[in-house]
Order: structure tokens, then sequence, then C-alpha cells
């Protein structure tokens, strides 16, 4: 079996997904980038039953890679062309997270996009967190969606469907994640009161500056040596 100790970490990380709240069951799925294609978390298998055989080794096209499948090969989840298609179009992406956490959901499900009423909305790496159009789930439309809103950030939301996160790791793809479902339980919840206010781009432009001085969210450098 290829990859073992990343297909350890990833089992870990698709269990502190559910863990944390923003997943359900096994509606989400989980990818991380190996040599020649990815590892995604199989169908229909509950994560607290997963093991590291059970991830699914694939190319970028979708096809099995040779000799890097488990004991016992599983469907892939039936996202993985969503997942397919971001990495090859974010080639600095490591870790692709889908989940439909409830308030992302709950935005998503009335088209929405996270507007800047909070400069946590930066964590994305722009002024807003976009809500992609609405395509059928596992199809190359939703792909394609998903790929446009994303641009250069690492979150999107998807219409009447969830959140994709991105990250350089999955535990960074992990933290943008929770994060995005905080920012839109805050957002949903100021709402409560009418639109909230929202920073300029003038005030977003300096919480960039900010986060790229503070290194903010950016993982851990490796070992000197």
């Amino acid at each position: 079996m290829a990859d073992p100790a990343l297909r350890q970490q990833l089992v870990a990380v698709a269990r502190r997904m559910n863990a944390s709240g923003i997943n359900q069951g096994t509606s989400g799925n989980l990818s991380v980038r190996i040599a020649g294609g990815m590892l995604i978390t199989p169908s229909s298998l509950p994560y607290d039953q997963m093991q590291p055989e059970d991830l699914v080794a694939l190319d970028l096209a979708g096809q099995p890679l040779p000799g890097a499948s488990g004991a016992a090969p599983r469907r892939p989840s039936s996202e993985w062309r969503l997942h397919a298609d971001i990495l090859a179009s974010r080639p600095e992406i490591e870790a692709v997270l889908h989940c439909h956490s409830i308030h992302a959901t709950a935005l998503a499900c009335h088209g929405r996009d996270i507007p800047p009423f909070h400069y946590m909305t930066a964590v994305a790496g722009g002024d807003s967190i976009r809500c992609a159009p609405y395509a059928t789930f596992g199809t190359a439309e939703l792909s394609q969606r998903a790929v446009e809103a994303l641009g250069d950030r690492l979150a999107c939301l998807l219409a009447q469907h969830g959140q994709v996160a991105l990250g350089r790791s999955l535990d960074q793809a992990l933290r943008i994640a929770i994060e995005v479902e905080t920012l839109a339980q805050m957002y949903l919840q100021a709402l409560q009161l009418g639109e909230p206010p929202l920073l300029s781009a003038e005030q977003m432009a300096a919480v960039h500056h900010q986060f790229r001085t503070l290194l903010y969210g950016a993982p851990p450098a490796p070992p000197a040596g």
C-alpha cells in the first residue's frame, strides 16, 4: 500500500472533520495530492470505520493508480471529479475538503456569497467567499463552477449544496473549512438585525497585508536541514 503515513493523516483529518461538527455522516469528502494523482475518501463509508487501506488512489482523470490501492479497493467518493479538477487547476494546492456544514450550506441554499462583513473573510484569500451557481453533484459542470468561484481563493460555497476548502496541507484545509462555517454562522446571526455594514476595499487590503506580514494561516515551515 503506497503512501501509508499520508493515508493515516487523511483518515485522522476526516475524523476530525466530523468531530468538529462541520460534517455529518458520510456526506463530506476529503482528498490529498500524491504522485500521479490523489488519495480520496471512499463512497458511503463512515469515517469512524474507515481505515488507511480504504482510501482510493486515482489519477486526475479518475482512473485507478496502479499499485497504489489498498488490499480491498473501494469506490471513490461520488465527488471525485470535483477534487480532481480543483487539484488539476491549482498546482499549489495539496488538499481539498468538501462538506455540508450547516450554516455555510444555509447561505448556499440562498445562493449568497459571504461578503466582507468581518475581516476574517480574508482567510480564504479574497474580500468575500463566493457562492458557485448550482449544478448536480458529481458532474463536470459542478467542478467547472467550483473552480471558477474559487479563482485563486481557498474556499467557496456551492449553491444548494455545501462548501469547499483548499489547503497546502490537510490541516490547513480543515482550518479554513471551520473558519468558513464560523463566518457563515456569524453572518446569518448578523442578518437578524439587517444587512451588516461591509468593510471597504481599502480596509480589506490592509487586512490582507497584515495576513501576509504575520503569515496568518500558513503551514509551519519545514525543519532546517
